[in-house]
């Protein structure tokens, strides 16, 4: 059986391409804003509430890391699926970018959490006690003192995220998302046409490759201070 692969139409595709170009980047970048700020909180009361942490709270230390083993390994696209009444509850739907974006920043937080408590994890105890025994708030103590001191490797753990969240947007398209992984999906492959699939693929290789080159250099600029 022979498979007939057509050239791509680039006049009929280019602006369906710039579109699923700026729908992966709003749904990359909101997504990246939302869940990095939110699985920062969750992460530091992770790191803050377990045993010996500054805000020592075995309750509410063992009802995140629950939530955070419970969520994480979900692989995305069962997640969607199995979120479907929450996203339909929160968003009004279960289909279309924000309902992805809703999607991604729940799958993303999580796993910024745990990156997060795992680079704070690594901090030196005695840089935390020398602050308290100088009086330093929980909060001062946080904000001066942890986050600092894991700055550069937290840089590098978002980077990672980043790349994961890029994964994430390209399985949006199987509910109506758009962007670059359903571009490659619907007028690549589901077309035979290998050129708008690889051309799509090479714009996801960029990005990443943008996103880490950054994150690299940024991370070796803060850990030279």
């Amino acid at each position: 059986m022979t498979t007939t692969t057509l050239a791509a139409d680039w006049d009929r595709l280019g602006d369906t391409f710039l579109t699923a170009i700026a729908d992966t980047l709003i749904m990359v970048s909101i997504t990246m804003i939302l869940s990095g700020l939110l699985g920062l909180a969750v992460g530091v009361l992770l790191y803050t509430t377990r045993s010996g942490g500054i805000l020592k709270n075995s309750a509410v230390y063992a009802t995140l890391n629950l939530l955070v083993n419970f969520v994480r390994p979900i692989p995305f696209i069962i997640l969607i699926a199995a979120f479907k009444p929450l996203t339909v509850a929160v968003m009004g739907t279960s289909v279309g970018r924000d309902a992805g974006i809703f999607m991604m920043v729940i799958a993303a937080t999580f796993t910024v959490a745990r990156i997060v408590e795992q680079n704070l994890v690594a901090i030196d105890p005695g840089v935390i006690e020398a602050a308290r025994s100088m009086g330093a708030s929980p909060w001062k103590i946080i904000t001066s003192v942890i986050i600092p001191e894991a700055l550069g490797p937290l840089v590098l753990g978002y980077t990672f995220i980043f790349i994961a969240i890029v994964d994430m947007s390209a399985m949006v398209g199987y509910i109506g998302g758009g962007g670059l992984g359903d571009f490659a999906i619907v007028y690549g492959y589901r077309a035979f046409d290998n050129e708008a699939m690889y051309v799509a693929v090479i714009a996801i290789v960029i990005l990443v490759q943008a996103a880490q080159f950054l994150g690299n250099w940024l991370s070796k600029k803060i850990m030279r201070r």
